[in-house]
C-alpha cells in the first residue's frame, strides 16, 4: 500500500511515521510512505503558498494554485505506475479537517483496501474552497478539537490504516482483537510474572482451557466497554440480540 502525504512540513511526518513497526513494515515492502512538500509547486518566487482571505476575517488561507499543482503531479506518477493494471482510476484524497466524517477503526479498514491515498495536510485557517471542491474524495476528522496543522491527524491515520495491511503486523490476529475492532474495547491482558504487586493473573488464563478463556474474554470485553464507552456497548448489544432458547 502507498500513503503519499501533501504537507508543508514533510520532515515532521516522515521522522514520526519511519519508526517501530511502521517504519520495518516499510523497510520489508509492506507500505511505502511519501511526504511531498506543497511549496515545492508554488509559482511565488519566495515560497509563498498563503494569502489573506476574502471578506476578513483572522489569519492566512492556503492558495488554491500549489495545491492543486502537487496534487496533480502525485496524481499523474500514481497513474503511470499503475496504468496498466486499473486504467484511470482516481486516487482517494483524504482532506485533514475537523470538519469531516469523524474517523474510526471501521474507516481504516475501508481505507486499508486502497492500493493508494493521498492525505492532504492544512495549515493556517485552511485551504481555498475551489482547489478542495476539484481534488478532495473524503473529508475526515480524528475528533472534535482544533490542531495547528494537519499533518498529526494524518500520521494518526496512516499509523492505524497501515496495521491492517497484511504483513505489518508479526502476528496476523492482533489488529482485528484490538478495541474497537469487533465493536467491542480490548479485554484485560496479563503478562509475567503471575503475581505482581500481590495481584495475580485470573486463574482462567493458566487453565490452558481455550473456550473459557475466550468466553472470560468476551465478559471482560463487555464489562470494559459498558463501563468506559456505554454507546458501544448498546450499539454492539442491538446489533448481536440474545438467542431465544431452546425449549
Amino acid at each position: 500500500m502507498h500513503f503519499h502525504i501533501m504537507t508543508l512540513f514533510p520532515e515532521m511526518v516522515l521522522d514520526g511515521l519511519r519508526t517501530s513497526i511502521i517504519g520495518r513494515a516499510e523497510d520489508k515492502g509492506y507500505i511505502s510512505i511519501e511526504a511531498v512538500n506543497i511549496r515545492d509547486y508554488t509559482l511565488d518566487r519566495h515560497k509563498k503558498v498563503d494569502d489573506y482571505t476574502y471578506g476578513g476575517g483572522a489569519g492566512m488561507l492556503m492558495q488554491a494554485q500549489p495545491v492543486y499543482d502537487c496534487w496533480r503531479a502525485l496524481e499523474e506518477n500514481i497513474a503511470g505506475r499503475r496504468a496498466a493494471s486499473q486504467g484511470g482510476q482516481k486516487t482517494r484524497v483524504i482532506y485533514v479537517t475537523p470538519q469531516g466524517e469523524v474517523f474510526s477503526q471501521k474507516k481504516a479498514l475501508e481505507l486499508s483496501m486502497e492500493e493508494d491515498l493521498i492525505f492532504l495536510c492544512g495549515h493556517y485557517e485552511g485551504i481555498d474552497e475551489r482547489v478542495l471542491e476539484e481534488i478532495v474524495t473524503d473529508y475526515i476528522s480524528i475528533g472534535d478539537y482544533v490542531l495547528t496543522g494537519g499533518e498529526l491527524p494524518a500520521m494518526v491515520m496512516v499509523d492505524a490504516i497501515s496495521r491492517l495491511v497484511p504483513g505489518v503486523l508479526n502476528n496476523g490476529e492482533s489488529a482485528y482483537t484490538e478495541s474497537h475492532a469487533d465493536g467491542l474495547l480490548e479485554y484485560p491482558q496479563y503478562s509475567r510474572p503471575e503475581v505482581w504487586h500481590d495481584k495475580k493473573v485470573p486463574d482462567v488464563l493458566l487453565s490452558g482451557h481455550h473456550a473459557n478463556i475466550e468466553k472470560w474474554r468476551l465478559e471482560r470485553s463487555l464489562e470494559r466497554t459498558k463501563e468506559r464507552r456505554p454507546e458501544m456497548y448498546e450499539a454492539y448489544v442491538a446489533a448481536h440480540p440474545p438467542r431465544p432458547s431452546k425449549k
